[in-house]
């Protein structure tokens, strides 16, 4: 199910997207980039419908992922 980021509370969204860009194993490429930088990204994508907010009932988890890799 997507969640509009609109729906979530300014500081819940930006711990989302904080947790989100530590995960182990996210790839931005071969420059070095602030964290400050990777969560603006996401945000600049999620709120270009780029990415979506995805909770999962079978996990209860939120996830982002980018809209076309989402399954409804």
């Amino acid at each position: 199910m997507i969640i509009p980021w609109q729906d979530i509370s300014p500081e819940t969204l930006d711990n989302l997207i904080e947790a989100f860009v530590l995960r182990e194993g996210t790839d931005y490429g071969e420059q070095e980039r602030s964290l400050a930088e990777k969560v603006e990204d996401v945000r600049r994508q999620l709120k270009s419908g780029e990415a979506v907010l995805v909770w999962s009932e079978l996990h209860e988890t939120v996830n982002i992922m980018p809209r076309g890799q989402f399954r409804a």
